[in-house]
Parts: C-alpha cells; sequence; structure tokens
C-alpha cells in the first residue's frame, strides 16, 4: 500500500504543474461554464484513475525507461511512430508552460521580473536531473500532501464566506476566457492533454515497480486524488468570481488575501508543483533520445533546459490556452489506443 501510495503521489505532482495548482488551467477548461463544470470534473476523474491505472499497469509490465515502449505497446507499430513523436513534442511544451508560469508567480508574490524567476526554476530542473529516477520520484511525491491541504483550506473558506449570489457568479465567472467549446469537451481535452503530456513520466514511474497491482492501485489513488484536486479548487474559483477576474495565479490570489502566511505557503507549494512537472517532462523528453545516468544525457539536459527557458518567453497564460487544447485533440488519439488495448486484453 505504501508504495501505491507513493505512486500515487508521483501521478498527482506530475500532472499538477503551473496551470493546475495555480487555478488557470482549472478556469479555461471548467470554471467558465458555471455549474455545469462540476459534472464536467466528474467526467475528468473517471478518465483519470482509469487511464492511470492502465498506463501505470503497461509500465510495470514492461519494466519501461521509456514511454516508446508504451506507445508502442497500446498503438502498434504505425499509429505509435505517429503519437511517439507527437508525445514527445508536447514534453517540451508542457516543459515551457512550467517554466512560464514560474516567472508569473515571482512576478506577483514577489516582484521579481518573469525571467529572473524561470531562470531560478530551470537552474534547479538542470541540478535535478542529474539524480536517478527514483530520487526524482521520491522527490514529486514529497509535495503533493502540503498542496492537497492548502487548496482544501481556500476552498471551504470560499464556500464559507462568499457573499455573492450564485446567479452573479455564474454570470461573471462566464466573461472568463474558454479552451473548450462546453463544459464537457472542456472536461475531456483536460484530461487528453495531460495523459498526452504525462504519459512518458507516467510510463517510466509504472516502471520502477514490478508488482502490477500495486503500480495499478498507485495509478487508480492518482486519479482520484487529482479529481478531488479538480472539484476543490473548480469550486474555490467559482464561489470568488468576482474577485479572480485577470488573475493569472487565481489561488495563489485567494491565498494571499485569506492571509499572508497562507500566501506565502501557497507560492512554496505551486512552485514545488512546478517544479516536480517542469523536471517530470524534461527528464522524459530527454530519456526518449539519450540513455539516462550518462555523460550525455547531462549535457543534453543542459540544451533541452535553456531552449524550454528561451520559450517560456511567449508569457503563461498564453502558452496554457494555446499549447494545451491542441495536445488535448491529438490526445484523444492516444486515449482511443488505452480503451481499445484494454478491450482487447480483458477478451
Amino acid at each position: 500500500m505504501k508504495k501505491s501510495l507513493q505512486i500515487a503521489g508521483a501521478y498527482i505532482g506530475l500532472l499538477v504543474g503551473a496551470g493546475f495548482a495555480s487555478g488557470q488551467e482549472i478556469i479555461q477548461f471548467f470554471t467558465s461554464f458555471g455549474w455545469m463544470s462540476v459534472i464536467g470534473a466528474g467526467v475528468a476523474t473517471v478518465l483519470f484513475a482509469f487511464l492511470g491505472m492502465q498506463i501505470m499497469q503497461i509500465g510495470s509490465r514492461l519494466q519501461t525507461t521509456s514511454h516508446k515502449d508504451v506507445i508502442y505497446q497500446i498503438c502498434g507499430k504505425y499509429v505509435g511512430t505517429v503519437i511517439d513523436y507527437l508525445v514527445t513534442f508536447f514534453l517540451f511544451g508542457v516543459a515551457s508552460v512550467m517554466i512560464a508560469g514560474s516567472g508569473s508567480i515571482f512576478q506577483q508574490q514577489f516582484g521579481i521580473p518573469p525571467m529572473i524567476g524561470a531562470f531560478i526554476l530551470t537552474l534547479l530542473v538542470i541540478l535535478t536531473l542529474c539524480l536517478n529516477v527514483k530520487k526524482v520520484i521520491s522527490i514529486i511525491s514529497m509535495i503533493t500532501p502540503l498542496l492537497l491541504l492548502l487548496i482544501f483550506v481556500i476552498a471551504i473558506y470560499s464556500i464559507i464566506t462568499n457573499q455573492a449570489g450564485l446567479a452573479k457568479l455564474d454570470s461573471t465567472i462566464s466573461q472568463q476566457p474558454s479552451a473548450a467549446p462546453n463544459w464537457l469537451m472542456g472536461g475531456m481535452l483536460y484530461v487528453s492533454y495531460n495523459i498526452a503530456a504525462g504519459v512518458s513520466m507516467l510510463a517510466i514511474v509504472g516502471g520502477t515497480v514490478k508488482n502490477k497491482k500495486v503500480a495499478s492501485l498507485g495509478g487508480l489513488l492518482g486519479g482520484l486524488g487529482l479529481g478531488l484536486l479538480l472539484f476543490l479548487i473548480n469550486l474555490g474559483l467559482f464561489m470568488n468570481a468576482d474577485i479572480i477576474e485577470g488573475a493569472e495565479m487565481p489561488t495563489l490570489l485567494l491565498a494571499s488575501n485569506l492571509s499572508p502566511v497562507l500566501g506565502f505557503l501557497m507560492t512554496i507549494a505551486l512552485l514545488g508543483m512546478i517544479y516536480n512537472t517542469a523536471v517530470g517532462m524534461l527528464y522524459a523528453f530527454t530519456a526518449r533520445f539519450v540513455q539516462p545516468q550518462t555523460p550525455r544525457f547531462k549535457r543534453s539536459v543542459v540544451v533541452i533546459s535553456s531552449l524550454s527557458f528561451c520559450a517560456s518567453f511567449v508569457g503563461f497564460t498564453e502558452l496554457v490556452g494555446s499549447v494545451y487544447p491542441i495536445t488535448g485533440y491529438l490526445g484523444f488519439i492516444l486515449i482511443a489506443a488505452i480503451f481499445l488495448s484494454w478491450i482487447w486484453g480483458r477478451r
């Protein structure tokens, strides 16, 4: 059970990056649709749990060290080649979003220029990737409980203290930009791009466990944990629609309004989750081309991380609204392949 919980923590930590924990992704894919976003969050929770189980299980069975093995296993040779290159491309894109997110946090909370904040995170990622993958997974798991606690406090406080009418909140939040045409597509796209971007590291996490049942349970618990976080953040943002308008880091804004201490803790948690996701994405991206734990791998990490730092200059909100939806639509192919693999396996 302990190992399953560690895997679940790593699953959550890998996917809860800049946009998720900050609330920016949640607004664009869920909250902007008002009350219907609750149903969208339910759809996303079921998909996160099921897909997490399947990917972890396949990774454990194949004892994989790269997403390539898993992709070819579930998609076949020809479709797998296409998905392999798409997933690899989006690993780099998501890492760039994380680095841009760190710049936004440093600017909003400390008044530090975004470029300096992004550079600090890039440097930390490069240093971390000199460790082995099991140490990386342990680091990723540690920060998750703190974030869960902070999100829970913010959401409960928002619900209790809210004074605005529900009709007014629904009208206000509908003015926020959406990254999907409706609540159902928002929930499905959200899961799709997260899985497309996260399948690489999730497969590697599964590959560190020899017991398929342990890996599968970890994927299930991680998916349910993501769903709980998603529901709480969504509800907290909706109940504060009149406060968060135009904020790049809405959950950080709510935490800071509640208490300076809570705001500081939320800043640390957000930076930790962004760091976690950036490490996972850039590790998986580099491991796709270079054998880990070699001098060449470390040199490649420096070059690739530097390029990701340069790409982050596009801006956090802009990257979330463009990179993620494209990843999501293309990720539907991967999700369909996972479902088909599951059906064939049962037969």
